[in-house]
């Protein structure tokens, strides 16, 4: 008898593991059927990132911050006071990037860190002789891999009102958790099939070395510098010109844009002229 119970506890949790993700996707359904609040909705229309969305990315945009928000937890550092603008705008920003999907979300995501401005971290290494190196470093956002992303108020908010300036510390930061879903960031993402990781390669590759011959002679680029760091910041500072300054992309980099086109599957150089946000849902 006993070994017949542990069998259907056994089978029970087997059960409840499958059903997981159905359970999961069914309440992430019916926190998008919910009317959007109107203090969100007030948030929201002053953000020029939503306003020039397309109405039915508008909508879609409001269901992903939706559950976005009952998904994650925000957690205020050196005093920041969370609230609903600073979730907000934090939500929409993000969830630009999974915008092409009706069901998208951060799968790996916890929790979101605000600080009220820049912050400080310390990092350890040990290099290739043994040797123990530590650094400081200010930074305006972070991303990790056990699920968290770290960002500074100060930045999120002057990213969120100035959309064509191709610097957004949101994307920047939130391209670097899409990446990390496939393992450590490396600037391939978790693409549809595995052939697509030939022609990704190619563009990516070409454009990585074109950026790092460009950074090395200090010429203007569409791109910022410290995309030259490595494939995983390249990935995340394009993903910032792609959001933010499309139509040069396209005319400068028409190969690199189609490809972030393919993977986020947006064409956000089609959206100016696009109606101001709808007043409902």
């Amino acid at each position: 008898m006993p070994a017949l119970i542990v069998s259907f506890l056994a089978l029970l949790l087997v059960l409840w593991l499958l059903g997981q993700p159905y359970l999961s996707a069914a309440r992430r359904q019916r926190i998008r059927q919910r009317p959007f609040p109107d203090a969100w909705r007030r948030v929201l229309q002053g953000l020029p990132c939503a306003a020039e969305l397309p109405p039915e990315l508008q909508a879609r945009l409001q269901g992903h911050i939706q559950v976005f928000i009952a998904d994650k937890a925000f957690i205020g550092c050196q005093g920041l006071v969370m609230n609903d603008e600073i979730r907000i705008t934090i939500a929409a920003q993000a969830c630009l990037l999974i915008l092409g999907s009706s069901s998208a979300h951060y799968q790996n995501l916890r929790e979101i860190l605000v600080y009220p401005d820049s912050f400080v971290v310390e990092h350890e290494h040990t290099d290739s002789i043994g040797v123990e190196h530590h650094s400081r470093q200010v930074l305006a956002g972070e991303s990790w891999e056990r699920g968290q992303v770290v960002l500074s108020w100060h930045d999120t908010l002057a990213g969120a009102t100035r959309t064509d300036d191709g610097y957004n510390v949101v994307i920047h930061e939130f391209a670097h958790q899409l990446d990390q879903e496939a393992g450590s960031a490396n600037g391939a993402p978790r693409l549809p099939r595995r052939e697509h990781y030939t022609r990704w390669s190619k563009v990516l590759g070409a454009e990585f070395e074109r950026l790092c011959r460009v950074a090395s002679r200090h010429e203007p680029s569409l791109f910022d510098d410290y995309g030259a760091s490595d494939p995983a910041e390249f990935f995340a500072v394009i993903s910032e010109a792609f959001f933010e300054q499309p139509q040069r992309m396209l005319t400068e980099h028409p190969e690199l844009y189609r490809e972030l086109k393919f993977f986020y599957r947006l064409d956000p150089a089609s959206w100016l002229g696009a109606s101001t946000l709808t007043s409902s849902q």
